[in-house]
């Protein structure tokens, strides 16, 4: 693959190594986050961000114990450029990988991760069923209650927020935005 990988592209190896619609919308989330920072920050190329949004759970479902690893084979062998390899790799950092998180695109996907499950589930909580409604302060509130999404690494949302130099208060902000943006593919659209 001499040319930059495409949206199709994503879409396609991602169905083709996971089933599980939870992983998918998670995936679909990630990339409409990704987008959502890149013409934040005026990145020339939204689209690169959001691929590697799409695929940076790639091997998740069937190989959760090489998570990462497993990905750069699968990209490698697809013949995938080496900086979006790296990016999906850095988002695994301490975790799975040691592939620090570098370039602005990196910091990004390592901080919103595990951000935009704590908004999903929160999402899920709500009367309204809808992120259409969500705010900060409701985000924060289930934030600060480690037995809520128990699984979500605080740690990480925090330490991502600050290789970004960004308020955590203005990721969980923009991260929603994000996520408002693409509400009905990602099943959050709700009762309103």
């Amino acid at each position: 693959m001499e040319n930059k990988p495409t949206r199709e592209e994503a879409i396609s190896l991602l169905k083709k190594h996971n089933q599980s619609d939870a992983l998918i919308k998670h995936a679909l989330a990630v990339e409409a986050v990704m987008g959502h920072f890149a013409e934040k920050f005026g990145e020339e190329d939204p689209e690169k961000w959001r691929v590697i949004g799409l695929i940076h759970d790639l091997d998740y479902e069937k190989y959760p114990e090489d998570h990462c690893r497993k990905t750069k084979e699968i990209l490698t062998e697809e013949g995938w450029p080496e900086d979006y390899i790296r990016a999906v790799m850095s988002h695994g950092w301490k975790i799975c990988t040691d592939v620090e998180p570098l370039e602005r695109m990196e910091k990004v996907i390592y901080t919103i991760d595990e951000l935009t499950g704590l908004i999903v589930a929160t999402v899920l909580m709500r009367p309204s069923k809808s992120i259409l409604d969500l705010t900060v302060k409701s985000v924060k509130k289930k934030y600060k209650n480690l037995n809520f999404a128990a699984g979500v690494d605080r740690s990480i949302i925090e330490e991502g927020a600050a290789l970004l130099e960004m308020d955590l208060n203005e990721v969980i902000e923009e991260t929603i935005k994000g996520m408002q943006a693409e509400a009905d593919n990602l099943g959050l659209k709700g009762e309103l």
